[in-house]
């Protein structure tokens, strides 16, 4: 089916959006156009805003449009401790599942040579830099365990002790509440191999 030249390009934006195929971006595209044009207006419009305003925080590399993210600024959150995650998506889903009370820093990705991402593109030069300085004591590794995930943690806790600053990782495998007999083969190994003490 052809659809106008406008059409056929709303409809080709939207599919630059992860997990939108041509069906979503067609309804998607019918929602805007026949029930909602001034939600269409205000989508575009922020957009537009965003696209030109937001850009990185130069400590740790979240999403803001000011120099310095509000968590940087905040001074109730503890500079000693520095936690790494993959995506600005971690920084809220965390804030809003743990009490974590330190500084963040957003990696934007994962060690990933045969895709072109090397230490440049995740901003490990900024990171060593905040090592060096000497405010950090302990580093929380929060990247997915992946390939390329664990070679990133591996990477980053390497650059963290020969900083002289304290790993640790956190925990990965069965989740709360979980049977064991519904737990995937390569979860319950990893969490069976990272066990820790009680008592």
């Amino acid at each position: 089916m052809s659809y106008s030249p406008l059409v056929q390009q709303l409809m080709e934006a939207f599919r630059c959006l992860p997990g939108v195929g041509p069906k979503s971006a067609q309804r998607m595209t019918f929602s805007l156009l026949q029930h909602d044009r001034q939600g269409a207006r205000s989508l575009a419009a922020a957009l537009q805003q965003a696209a030109e305003a937001v850009g990185e925080c130069r400590l740790c590399r979240n999403l803001t449009e000011a120099e310095v993210c509000p968590l940087c600024q905040s001074e109730r959150r503890d500079g000693q401790v520095l936690c790494i995650v993959e995506n600005p998506s971690d920084v809220q889903a965390l804030e809003e599942a743990t009490d974590f009370r330190g500084r963040y820093f957003v990696l934007k990705g994962r060690l990933s040579p045969l895709d072109g991402v090397g230490p440049a593109e995740l901003g490990l030069d900024v990171l060593e830099q905040r090592l060096a300085d000497g405010e950090v004591t302990e580093l929380i590794l929060a990247i997915s365990p992946t390939v390329e995930g664990e070679a990133t943690a591996q990477y980053v806790g390497e650059m963290a002790r020969q900083a002289g600053v304290g790993v640790s990782r956190i925990a990965h495998g069965v989740p709360l509440g979980g049977d064991l007999e519904y737990v995937d083969a390569g979860t319950l190994s990893h969490a069976f191999a990272g066990r820790t003490s009680v008592g």
